[in-house]
């Protein structure tokens, strides 16, 4: 398996709960297909470099995750006939330093997700 790291951006049109349902969406697909999930970044709304389908913001998410390839065809299918999601890249991690700066990244988002998850509890 793999090392991969897909970043996505959602259109800032929609609420919170449906940019939620989005990401689970995605998530579902990877899962479905064979991958393990390592941590995911909700990284919120951000400004764009220029405009994409009339959009100047977005909400940008990383999930990083162990797959085989052919689940990232599977993968990048959905997020293109997916009218929610507005840009998207893969990128594969696949040499010695950049698989340590991969699980350096893993590490820090998993950190993010645990204090997320504790603010949401209090």
């Amino acid at each position: 398996m793999n090392n991969y790291e897909t970043l996505f951006v959602i259109k800032p049109t929609l609420t919170d709960e449906e940019t939620a349902a989005q990401i689970a969406k995605i998530t579902e697909i990877l899962e479905r297909e064979g991958a393990k999930i390592l941590a995911t970044n909700k990284m919120g709304m951000r400004r764009l470099a220029y405009p994409v389908a009339k959009n100047e913001r977005g909400f940008y998410t990383i999930i990083y995750f162990n797959a085989v390839g052919s689940v990232i065809a599977e993968l990048e299918r959905n997020l293109k006939f997916n009218e929610e999601v507005i840009k998207y890249l893969t990128v594969k991690y696949t040499k010695q330093k950049e698989i340590k700066q991969f699980n350096k990244l893993v590490a820090q988002s998993s950190v993010k997700d645990e204090i997320l998850k504790a603010e949401e509890v209090t």
